[in-house]
């Protein structure tokens, strides 16, 4: 028997996918959902977590703070754009974020999940809607 937490967020935010054949290939932007859940098979047995997985307002403040680094940004796969390409960006104001992966739903849901388990929460899945009918999941 667990004990499961599930809590929701959002980022929007635009991408396009490189290498990619098809209408993704182009700048185009979402509003993604991200669905996390924390299981434990054992509640807190003291202080203010006491009977609890973990408080829920820690749990939503720690997914918060990760859907923030993404939100209202450019989200940039690394070297898919040329580097004046960026600098011009910026030079104009644009708040870009220059990620390590594919901007994909599924890397997503990795990266938020390692961030997640990163603050110290027993994460065991997270769900990313790229669209209301379309999410990845990636799970413990």
């Amino acid at each position: 028997m667990t004990y499961t937490l599930k809590t929701q967020n959002h980022f929007d935010s635009a991408h396009f996918l490189s290498d990619y054949h098809g209408k993704c290939e182009n700048l185009h932007g979402h509003r993604w959902i991200v669905e996390a859940e924390i299981t434990s098979a054992e509640l807190q047995t003291q202080g203010d977590e006491k009977d609890m997985v973990c408080d829920f307002s820690s749990f939503k403040d720690s997914l918060n703070e990760i859907c923030k680094e993404f939100d209202h940004t450019f989200l940039i796969e690394e070297s898919s754009l040329a580097k004046t390409t960026i600098e011009a960006l910026e030079q104009e104001g644009f708040s870009v974020k220059i990620l390590p992966y594919r901007t994909t739903a599924e890397n997503f849901a990795k990266d938020i999940f390692e961030k997640l388990a990163k603050c110290g929460m027993p994460v065991s899945k997270i769900s990313v809607y790229e669209t209301p009918n379309n999410c990845a999941i990636y799970t413990k």
